[in-house]
């Protein structure tokens, strides 16, 4: 009987966190307003389709973004 009483006051605790947490309407995941957490803007090469931030991309002919030197000689960079 007094396993189940402390398993009724554990789950009593994890449930009012997890309300309080919610209540703030904030994820565990999601971002805050003035967080250190930055967000950049992802781009896909036009040769391999993969998918880079534009800060890692490489500029190429017309405006293209490339993921390496290669794939924008490829595109006659």
């Amino acid at each position: 009987m007094k396993y189940l009483i402390v398993i009724a006051v554990v789950l009593l605790v994890i449930w009012s966190v997890r309300g309080n947490r919610r209540s703030s309407g904030t994820s565990a995941g999601a971002a805050r307003p003035g967080s250190t957490a930055l967000t950049q803007d992802m781009v896909q090469c036009p040769v391999c389709s993969v998918h880079l931030p534009r800060s890692d991309a490489l500029p190429g002919p017309g405006g293209q973004l490339y993921c390496c030197a290669d794939h924008r000689q490829r595109a006659g960079g």
